[in-house]
């Protein structure tokens, strides 16, 4: 049975009824991710109109311009969660350190991990950006959540999704059991269901990577480049090369479309010799929506569900994609021979 036009809320509330011992409170917990996801969209589309575009003045604890789109969308999420009582402790990509609920507020079983608005450096130039969370439940003792709470590796995610805000602001999620996509209405301000059980293409025939920085990468992930671009129709090359420069969007596309995002190691920036992308952050949520998709996500050598995270901000090399080009390229970072690929 379809469920095309179905509210957000409502289709939460059908899955919900499919697992009698819900109580409700991942439920709740979903929706306020949907309020805020609205709240930001709103804030987005006056970009330009009201004085929320430009640099914030400050730097993040990754050295990075802080966009007072990124303080916004960061604080409306917090906002969101930490009194709705289904959550007991938030991590952000634009804070350095976790932010733990306060003595007054009602403790969750959940932990959210979120970048706010992916891809700030677009914001000033009305490109795609996005935002992108990840849902733990606690697994420490007692009433407070630990650090170890939110240092869980990406299997162990309850859910994740992310929320593009673009042409139109669109919301995907997996709780595990199908990857939905919602766009926002904005007549009647709901997210409606507009995409069910979306499965990603085993191949596609494009790929993302930031092609500025070939001269950084390592010759294993240089020659996988140029595979993607010989000329062989037999196996769908040349590949298109498709790059936004926001996460998000980059992967949206490719979750719809197929293909392959990389966004390899480098030697460009010496602060970050294995990877830019944040694990917490970015990396493993988009993970569970490719494995909940049948693609896959990978840093070249491990998958990246399977990491065991060791501090908040680990960064990570990031193969995401249809399941036969992330299993290519890890063909080719791992140094095996030309000769035996297989056909």
């Amino acid at each position: 049975m379809s469920h095309i036009g179905m509210t957000i809320n409502r289709h939460i509330m059908e899955q919900q009824r499919q697992f009698p011992e819900a109580t409700g409170e991942f439920t709740g917990l979903l929706t306020q991710i949907a309020l805020a996801a609205k709240v930001v969209s709103r804030q987005v589309n006056q970009a330009g109109l009201v004085d929320i575009l430009g640099r914030a003045g400050t730097r993040n604890v990754h050295g990075e311009d802080v966009m007072k789109l990124d303080v916004m969308a960061h604080q409306t999420m917090i906002e969101a969660l930490e009194y709705s009582g289904h959550v007991c402790a938030l991590a952000s990509e634009e804070s350095e350190e976790p932010i733990y609920l306060s003595t007054d507020s009602p403790c969750g079983p959940y932990i959210v991990l979120f970048d706010p608005l992916d891809g700030s450096s677009n914001i000033d130039t009305a490109v795609t950006i996005g935002t992108i969370f990840s849902v733990h439940r606690k697994i420490s003792a007692g009433t407070a959540a630990t650090l170890d709470d939110l240092l869980q590796p990406g299997h162990r995610q309850v859910a994740a999704g992310y929320v593009v805000y673009g042409s139109s602001t669109m919301l995907v999620y997996t709780t595990g059991t199908g990857v939905h996509g919602y766009t926002l209405a904005p007549t009647v301000g709901e997210f409606l269901l507009t995409r069910e059980h979306i499965q990603m293409p085993a191949q596609g025939s494009t790929f993302s990577v930031n092609s500025g920085n070939t001269p950084y990468w390592s010759a294993e992930v240089q020659q996988y480049m140029d595979y993607l671009c010989q000329d062989d129709p037999a196996s769908r090359r040349p590949y298109s090369m498709r790059y936004v420069g926001t996460l998000v969007a980059d992967f949206h596309r490719t979750l719809l479309k197929g293909g392959i995002f990389l966004y390899p190691a480098d030697t460009k920036d010496p602060k970050t010799p294995t990877g830019k992308l944040r694990l917490l952050y970015e990396a493993a949520p988009l993970a569970l929506i490719a494995r909940e998709a049948g693609g896959r996500a990978s840093t070249g050598t491990q998958d990246i569900l399977d990491l065991q995270p060791v501090e908040l901000h680990q960064r990570v090399p990031l193969i995401i994609g249809s399941r036969d080009d992330v299993t290519m390229a890890e063909h080719f970072l791992q140094g095996r021979s030309v000769a035996s690929i297989p056909a």
